[in-house]
């Protein structure tokens, strides 16, 4: 079953340490996760943190079962949508708002997030 808007917005998880990412997993702070997004040339916004919020979110409602890939994606594009979904989505972190969101945030991407088929054939 899809996930939707208010899935994101409403788990069932326990509250981390941080009243702004209140999903947030043990040991990550926003600072952390700001110095990593600095090295893969990112400078987070307000935005950045918002898809970040909504995966940990996420996480903590579904990581108990596991995450399906295909269900965050379109959970994420939901959540989005107002602002151009998956489209926006990928402008924000260009290396994939799934694999480089989930870094951000300190958690696990689910597998198939990353492909590297992809890209270089060398």
């Amino acid at each position: 079953m899809t996930d939707t808007m208010n899935d994101i917005m409403h788990p069932g998880g326990e509250s981390g340490s941080n009243p702004d990412f209140p999903n947030s997993p043990d040991g990550w702070t926003r600072e952390t996760a700001a110095d990593r997004a600095s090295q893969e040339g990112l400078e987070p916004g307000d935005d950045h943190w918002a898809v970040v919020r909504a995966l940990q979110e996420y996480n903590a409602r579904h990581a108990e079962g596991g995450i399906n890939v295909r269900e965050l994606h379109d959970a994420l594009d939901e959540k989005f949508h107002d602002r151009g979904g998956m489209k926006y989505l990928y402008e924000l972190f260009p290396g994939g708002p799934i694999s480089q969101g989930c870094r951000l945030a300190g958690i696990e991407a689910p597998p198939g997030s990353t492909d590297t088929g992809f890209g270089s054939v060398r």
